[in-house]
């Protein structure tokens, strides 16, 4: 088993796992209309689906050793949102991807994508998948430029439980094309 669920790092995040002394955080995140736009309806401005939600990330990383993580900005210390690794079925099979849902206040600083990044390294540096998705609401335009950035590019759209999405996927000979380019210059 790799070591998912220790506390890790990037320039200027800590990721660690969800626990219940975070579900406060999560209410506030679904409480917030801007933050849940794009989610189903019964999820927004619910305690209970909250409650479910980290309970869920604490099953998955007992089932799967992974799940959405806490993401924590290193320089106040403040709990942003959540990023890392799901296992998605999508029409029928079983795909690796990166979620993130970060609190509205900390849109367009990157940190999404600096999360991303991170976890796409971190999924085919484990051997977790050959390829890993984002799956993304059709009209969620800045998380689809979070994917870009990330190296992946648009495929299907379908529907993931009552959400018409796009399909976003880097495979991994694309990323070991990306680390290739980035070690030549």
């Amino acid at each position: 088993m790799v070591d998912y669920l220790k506390v890790k790092e990037t320039d200027r995040l800590l990721i660690r796992p969800i626990t219940t002394k975070d579900l406060p955080l999560w209410v506030d995140f679904l409480a917030q209309e801007k933050a849940t736009r794009y989610f189903p309806d019964y999820m927004k401005h619910s305690a209970l689906e909250a409650k479910n939600w980290v309970i869920k990330q604490q099953y998955r990383y007992s089932i799967h050793a992974f799940g959405l993580m806490a993401i924590i900005e290193k320089s106040s210390n403040q709990f942003i949102g959540q990023c890392g690794l799901l296992t998605q079925e999508i029409d029928g099979r079983d795909e690796l991807e990166i979620g993130y849902h970060l609190l509205p206040a900390y849109w367009g600083k990157g940190f999404a994508t600096e999360g991303a990044l991170f976890f796409k390294d971190y999924g085919f540096e484990n051997n977790l998948a050959p390829s890993i998705i984002s799956i993304i609401h059709v009209d969620n335009v800045p998380s689809q430029n979070v994917a870009l950035r990330n190296g992946m590019t648009r495929e299907e759209q379908t529907i993931v439980g009552d959400i018409e999405a796009y399909i976003f996927r880097i495979t991994r000979c694309a990323w070991e094309q990306e680390k290739q380019d980035k070690s030549a210059h």
